[in-house]
């Protein structure tokens, strides 16, 4: 189901047709201007509500004014409010991001920054326009206490633990929370679809970085071309910054080997997922993917066909799977890469929770 990222709307929630594709329009074009006339009116309102759920508005705003669209009053009132909006927010990630590594370098840990402020650093024209809502940290799994010890004298503590909650096999994080907010520490890069993607073997391939003068760690691209499309497809697609993001890295690393990309994703247990994500980017967004790369990547003929209507131009804009219980998991065990993985996810989650209640008091 929707891990949290944005939540399932009522039928009056539904977006207009033109102000959602006014927001396709913007990111297919980019870096260019869009060809057509700005929406006016419900549109253009409609356009910023698009924005807003698909965690792109700070984006938008400087989209719009860099191709002159002159948005009604309410609607360009609203575009500005919205990206003030999110702007504080991905400061106040900010701030809890630096605290983190300078927690984090007393005991000597310099982490692979994923997603978030790190990525929107070096992909986005101003870092503070791409949404964030928690700081996404990789550490090697042998340094996951001592990281979780220094995240506590900065007020964070551990919130949940996936490996408590569902079993080792498919834990990835532990999740640390304070008054500052949220911090995922990661040891593994995901798990999804009953299968993982280690964490220390990305570790081995990153590269050294610096944010506001502390050490950080990149992933290698070719890892970050793979690692975020998988992050993508398992949440289904349903966030348009996911793909943005995907479109950026491939425009802005010209260091970018597809073939190792390729030999990447088909080297994890998923590969099929890397291209449910690049695909989309491509026809959604006019990614620059080459051909031979998603041809290597594609899974069987009648997947594709799946992942093509439930990652339509229209579904995706509506973001149709978060409204449905049904179609999100039929999504997810459809396209999934192995129906073996995910039986043996199931019968492991039941078994987990079966132990879970036999061990509550009463």
């Amino acid at each position: 189901m929707p891990d949290g990222h944005a939540a399932p709307r009522t039928r009056q929630e539904r977006l207009t047709p033109v102000g959602a594709s006014a927001l396709l329009a913007l990111l297919r074009a980019w870096p260019d201007a869009p060809s057509g006339a700005p929406p006016g009116g419900g549109d253009a309102e409609a356009l910023v509500r698009t924005a807003v759920r698909h965690g792109l508005v700070g984006f938008v705003a400087h989209a719009v004014e860099r191709a002159g669209w002159a948005l009604p009053e309410p609607a360009s009132a609203s575009l500005r409010r919205e990206a003030l909006g999110n702007a504080a927010r991905a400061l106040r990630v900010k701030a809890l991001l630096l605290r983190c590594l300078d927690a984090l370098a007393t005991v000597g840990q310099v982490p692979v920054l994923l997603k978030g402020y790190g990525l929107a650093l070096r992909l986005y024209p101003d870092p503070l326009q791409r949404a964030t809502t928690d700081v996404d940290l990789l550490v090697a799994r042998a340094d996951v206490g001592a990281a979780v010890q220094a995240l506590a004298r900065v007020g964070l503590s551990v919130r949940r633990d996936d490996g408590a909650r569902h079993g080792e096999e498919d834990a990835h994080h532990v999740e640390l929370a304070g008054p500052a907010g949220l911090v995922e520490l990661h040891y593994r890069a995901l798990a999804g679809w009953g299968e993982a993607l280690e964490g220390d073997a990305l570790l081995a391939r990153a590269e050294t970085g610096v944010v506001d003068g502390r050490a950080v760690r990149w992933l290698r691209p070719e890892d970050e071309a793979v690692y975020l499309a998988l992050h993508a497809s398992n949440h289904a697609l349903q966030r348009l910054a996911w793909l943005f993001d995907l479109k950026l890295l491939a425009l802005a690393d010209t260091r970018l080997d597809w073939r190792m990309v390729v030999e990447r994703a088909c080297g994890t247990a998923f590969p099929h997922a890397a291209w449910y994500a690049w695909d989309a980017a491509r026809r959604l967004l006019a990614a620059p993917v080459p051909d031979e790369a998603l041809a290597a990547l594609a899974p069987p003929r009648w997947q594709q066909v799946l992942a093509r209507r439930f990652f339509s131009d229209a579904r995706l804009l509506e973001a149709a799977l978060l409204d449905s219980r049904t179609g999100w998991m039929a999504a997810k065990l459809l396209l999934a890469p192995r129906m073996g993985s995910v039986a043996r996810y199931g019968v492991r989650r039941a078994r987990n929770a079966v132990r879970a209640r036999l061990r509550r008091p009463g």
